[in-house]
């Protein structure tokens, strides 16, 4: 399997290595999936997960660890839509926004988690050499992964928040492919987002109607 970690070819001076393209392949596949609600969605994460983990370890632990609890989370989010998803008025998944004590829920658990992270990463560097922003994608990840798992519409807007960290740092390590290929992850995430809002309202909508007057 050394083949994955090897060059497949350079674009714009960058070289882009198989498995960085195959695994950010398949992240977005999973996006496409988890937009349009699809079970699937979470198998693939964890075959994404997977590849990734092979291109990272050794070079940012940090992100490696973190594909070790993308697949952990993918695991539970199968669970969980496999559990919810004849909840939808189409046999798929419902969507709805977060409460706000949900969100400052996951905020506060965002912040103390990067914090802990970040420490930890300080603490022992052979395990990161970039402490703080590692451990803000780490953490970030299981947020929005766990968002998703409960069809929060939230979760498309922490990807956002861990993509502006995440392109940089994957360029700056030479995983090129990580960052050209965000580019199409914004554009799906802004589509997902938008569909998931619509979609929340309509779920809200007959809630809304049979409330007592």
């Amino acid at each position: 399997m050394n083949w994955m970690n090897s060059e497949a070819f350079t674009l714009f001076g960058q070289h882009i290595i198989w498995s960085d393209m195959v695994g950010n392949i398949l992240g977005l596949i999973t996006l496409a999936l988890g937009w349009r609600r699809f079970v699937w969605t979470w198998p693939v994460q964890f075959l994404s997960g997977l590849v990734l983990f092979g291109a990272f370890y050794g070079h940012l632990t940090g992100s490696a660890g973190k594909q070790v609890v993308v697949m952990v989370v993918a695991l539970y989010g199968w669970w969980q839509w496999q559990r919810d998803r004849d909840k939808g008025d189409d046999g798929r998944i419902a969507v709805r926004f977060a409460t706000w004590s949900e969100r400052g829920a996951m905020l506060a658990a965002a912040a103390a988690g990067t914090v802990a992270v970040a420490l930890l990463f300080t603490a022992y560097p052979q395990l990161s050499w970039d402490p703080w922003p590692d451990a803000y994608i780490f953490v970030g990840t299981i947020v929005a992964m766990y968002a998703q798992a409960k069809g929060m519409v939230e979760f498309w807007f922490a990807w956002l928040l861990v993509d502006l960290v995440g392109v940089p740092l994957n360029f700056a390590n030479g995983y090129a492919f990580s960052g050209f290929v965000y580019v199409i992850y914004g554009a799906l995430v802004l589509w997902g987002m938008r569909d998931w809002w619509l979609r929340s309202r309509r779920n809200a909508q007959p809630a809304l109607e049979g409330a007592p007057a």
